[in-house]
């Protein structure tokens, strides 16, 4: 890696390079003129350097991540098997790839574990999420996977920006649009948030508060669930940031 070998990283979000290059109307795309456009960009705006997350987190993310394609793997494959009429061949070819998916799932569970239990600052953080309801020890991990930096946030609002989960407003004249929420973010992040934001409302007070206010304030469906899940990783980096459990009468004003 390049921060390896003593050179200064930063992470940017491509969409700003590519924001970056349309002010300048650049309209040909090679590997010399955008490395020249990103040198130009890194110049102009000073990104903050980037801190390479230790090696157990990077092995979470991994493990998280492939976790989650696995899933996704059987999901598929439970699809295919309940599709009609299904050849006899076909069908036994879907079971075998069900037990392959359940023994590697089972396998990277095992290590996901073993990797908690061998960093005790991993697990203590595990703790401190699952402290909050509506966040398990799946979600918990795939939060520290994809924030392995969480607590260097400088606040809330930033971790928000990270996710994709702040609200992108539109009001020019007399012309308003409906916010919806920016998604220039860390989508894997989203992902996991997803259905554990839809559990908070009902089992979490300060998010099911919040997203009672919100109803009668007329939002729709799916404008509370991104709320909740922006809520919901509030309170994640609260906890982490206080290294305090989660206080049930925090966040409820």
């Amino acid at each position: 890696m390049l921060s390896q070998a003593g050179h200064v990283v930063s992470l940017v979000n491509p969409a700003r390079i590519k924001a970056f290059a349309q002010s300048e109307l650049l309209r040909t795309k090679t590997d010399r003129i955008d490395a020249a456009l990103i040198a130009r960009f890194c110049s102009l705006h000073e990104p903050q350097p980037w801190t390479p997350p230790a090696p157990e987190i990077r092995i979470l993310q991994g493990l998280v991540r492939r976790q989650q394609s696995l899933i996704e793997m059987r999901v598929a494959e439970e699809n295919r098997r309940d599709a009609p009429l299904v050849a006899p061949q076909v069908m036994a070819s879907i079971d075998a790839m069900l037990v392959q998916i359940d023994a590697q799932m089972e396998l990277v569970e095992h290590e996901i574990e073993k990797l908690f239990k061998d960093y005790p600052t991993l697990r203590r953080q595990r703790e401190l999420l699952i402290s909050i309801p509506g966040i398990a020890e799946t979600t918990a991990a795939r939060i520290l996977g994809e924030m392995p930096n969480i607590t260097e946030f400088r606040d809330v609002k930033a971790v928000a920006a990270y996710a994709g989960l702040s609200p992108r407003h539109y009001q020019s004249g007399s012309i308003a649009y409906r916010s919806r929420l920016a998604k220039t973010g860390n989508a894997q992040l989203r992902h996991a948030l997803f259905f554990p934001a839809m559990t908070a409302i009902r089992h979490n007070p300060p998010v099911r508060e919040f997203a009672k206010r919100l109803r009668e304030r007329g939002k729709t469906k799916m404008t509370v669930i991104a709320a909740a899940m922006r809520k919901l990783l509030t309170l994640a980096y609260g906890v982490l940031k206080s290294d305090r459990p989660f206080d049930p009468a925090y966040g409820i004003a």
